[in-house]
């Protein structure tokens, strides 16, 4: 099994005995492996010593303001990643793995209220796929949302050979026709079939969700809406549900592939929905 981050074996066992749901268990070490990612291509001391019992504040105050700015996290998803942080540093401490706690004097951010969820870009679909402004992996994400795939599923090595775009509308064949003559080259210099890969060579030539926000974040301009692929397909299961309102619980959650305790959630959404 991989380290993706300092400590983890151990800190996994603390998680662990947390009897925390899976789920939650993914999400540490999503952001754990997201922010020592980041700490190795941007941060100069963490690329000299690869040392964590040097990190200071800063360091990680630099990591959340990327967050910030860059990606454009709400503060609920900006609270959760310090969460996770505090918890792994406080571990790190009372092991004496670290001297200090970086996230000490780090303070959470005030709750924002909730902001209506777009769902209908799903029905202008064909007109986005057209549009050439739109970088072709912006468009690419919109169509596989669209046709119920969120990014981890998308994104995930080998997931294209598993789609069938010839079941997809005329429209979206048509896009791929052309995002073809984007995709084959890099297809073979990294003699590689999937759909995201990096435009620079790479020892993993796949395009991680980071990677893939460069893409999508100068195109919000364009579209005027957050391209966020998590904010994307929460509209894409408001659309389907507002469609679809005769569908059982069972239907939907067969459809959408959806865990069993959240399909109250969004029924609850699509009815506030405009």
């Amino acid at each position: 099994m991989s380290v993706d981050y300092p400590y983890q074996d151990a800190f996994d066992r603390l998680l662990d005995q947390r009897d925390m749901a899976t789920a939650t268990h993914d999400e540490y070490t999503a952001t754990l492996k997201d922010f020592f990612h980041y700490l190795e291509n941007f941060n100069p001391t963490y690329q000299r010593t690869h040392q964590v019992n040097q990190l200071q504040t800063t360091d990680v105050q630099q990591y959340l303001s990327m967050l910030v700015t860059a990606r454009q996290i709400k503060n609920q998803t900006y609270n959760k990643i310090l969460s996770h942080l505090n918890v792994y540093f406080k571990f790190l401490f009372s092991h004496q793995w670290t001297p200090y706690l970086p996230t000490l004097d780090l303070k959470s951010k005030p709750k924002q209220p909730a902001q209506p969820i777009n769902y209908q870009w799903v029905d202008n679909l064909e007109t986005f796929l057209r549009d050439e402004r739109l970088h072709v992996y912006t468009r690419l994400t919109l169509l596989l949302i669209a046709q119920g795939y969120p990014e981890q599923a998308f994104l995930k090595p080998g997931m294209t050979a598993q789609l069938q775009p010839t079941n997809w509308s005329p429209a979206a064949r048509q896009f791929l026709k052309r995002f073809q003559a984007f995709i084959m080259p890099l297809q073979q210099r990294f003699q590689c079939p999937d759909w995201f890969l990096k435009q620079r060579a790479a020892a993993d030539p796949h395009l991680t969700l980071p990677g893939l926000h460069k893409y999508l974040r100068p195109d919000e301009a364009i579209i005027g809406f957050s391209l966020s692929p998590t904010v994307l397909y929460q509209g894409y299961l408001i659309n389907y549900l507002r469609r679809n309102p005769q569908k059982t619980d069972q239907e939907v959650i067969a459809a959408l592939h959806l865990p069993p305790d959240s399909i109250d959630y969004y029924r609850r959404l699509a009815q506030r929905a405009d």
